[in-house]
């Protein structure tokens, strides 16, 4: 690489991080502007942030999101991990896979509006129920194509092995199997808890007028105009995510999950 090739490269790693870091930064500097968002800069305040934690219904939002999240995440990795352990005991799942890609390549719109249809149909309630049953549908369609790519590229022979020495099939998986899948289990678990905690338009369709998550929530916060108490809340969120994604990535926690 020339040294005029390698400057261009340089500037151009520069380039995309200013573009996706500098709206954040903004974002975090305006939450503590006395004028309300958009605005010019006016004056140093905490007030949208004493707005944020003054408001009851915002929190209750975030604690609905935060379970039906920690809850789609969970059944989730369950039925998956389930579906490994029945393949693994010799069943055949390959002819079914395509039915979990359906959600990656579906519009979520479409996806939506089908369990709402389901839910009507069935005259099930909206609620939290149905949002838990709508967002682990939509985390399943992560969870098994990724549990199983990572099964298949386990060696096959440490199963061999642990049964050769008296082991039983579940004995292999839950000793064996499972304790190979566990970093991809936690990976892929951040990743539906992610999804699932930001989605808006599922859980839109499946809630109801009696539930309502932190996106629902914002959305009709923002119908009226951007508030400055959203950009407070964004703020504390992303110091949240950075906190906890730098415990992720601790080499002491990385050395425990590997």
């Amino acid at each position: 690489m020339t040294p005029i090739s390698r400057k261009l490269h340089s500037f151009l790693v520069f380039g995309i991080y200013l573009f996706l870091y500098v709206p954040i930064i903004i974002l975090v500097v305006f939450s503590f502007n006395s004028k309300p968002f958009p605005g010019a800069w006016e004056s140093f305040t905490v007030t949208w942030y004493k707005a944020l934690f003054a408001s009851p219904s915002l929190w209750e939002s975030f604690k609905n999101s935060l379970i039906v999240a920690t809850l789609s995440t969970l059944l989730s990795l369950a039925m998956g991990t389930l579906l490994i352990f029945f393949r693994a005991s010799g069943g055949r799942i390959s002819k079914f896979l395509p039915m979990f890609y359906g959600n990656l390549v579906i519009p979520e719109t479409v996806l939506a509006v089908s369990l709402l249809a389901y839910f009507s149909i069935f005259q099930v309630p909206l609620g939290l129920p149905t949002v838990v049953v709508s967002h682990t549908v939509l985390g399943l369609g992560f969870t098994i194509p990724i549990l199983y790519t990572r099964y298949k590229e386990l060696d096959p022979k440490l199963v061999e092995a642990s049964l050769i020495l008296g082991a039983s099939p579940m004995q292999s998986f839950f000793k064996i199997t499972l304790p190979l899948l566990k970093p991809t289990l936690i990976s892929t678990g951040l990743l539906i808890f992610i999804i699932s905690f930001d989605d808006f338009i599922v859980a839109y369709f499946s809630s109801g007028t009696s539930f309502q998550t932190l996106s629902i929530y914002l959305f009709a916060t923002i119908r009226a105009g951007i508030s400055p108490v959203v950009n407070a809340l964004s703020s504390v969120l992303l110091v949240l995510t950075s906190i906890l994604v730098t415990f992720f990535f601790s080499p002491k926690l990385k050395t425990r999950i590997l």
